[in-house]
C-alpha cells in the first residue's frame, strides 16, 4: 500500500508495481474507475456516495477530464479506519512534462 502523492501527476514518479493498467482511450480508463468504485462502494463510509447515479456522474467526468488531457483522482472514506484513493495519470503529463512515463 502506498500515500497518494501531494499532486496527481507525482504517481509518474512512484515504483511502477504500483501501476494497475494503462489505457490509449479515456473511457477505458473511465470504466476501469468505474470498475474500483462498484467494486468497493459497498465500504463506502457515506451513503451517499454509494448512490449508483452519482457514480455514473464521477465515472462520466473522469472519462471528459482524461480527454481534455487532465489527471483525475477520487478519494472515498470506507469502513474506517479506510480511504480508498483512485487516480489516472495522463502521461505524457501535461502540466509535469519532465515526468517519465513509468512503464516506457
Amino acid at each position: 500500500m502506498d500515500l497518494p502523492p501531494l499532486e496527481t501527476a507525482y504517481w509518474l514518479i512512484k515504483p511502477r508495481s504500483l501501476v494497475k493498467g494503462t489505457w490509449e482511450e479515456s473511457k477505458e480508463a473511465a470504466a476501469w474507475v468505474g470498475e474500483r468504485l462498484a467494486e468497493y462502494a459497498p465500504r463506502f463510509g457515506s451513503e451517499a456516495d454509494r448512490d449508483s447515479s452519482r457514480l455514473a456522474v464521477v465515472v462520466n467526468s473522469t472519462a471528459e477530464r482524461l480527454s481534455w488531457g487532465s489527471d483525475v483522482s477520487h478519494g472515498f472514506y470506507l469502513e474506517r479506519p479506510a480511504f480508498l484513493s483512485l487516480a489516472v495519470v495522463c502521461c505524457p503529463n501535461r502540466v509535469k512534462p519532465e515526468l517519465a512515463c513509468p512503464l516506457r
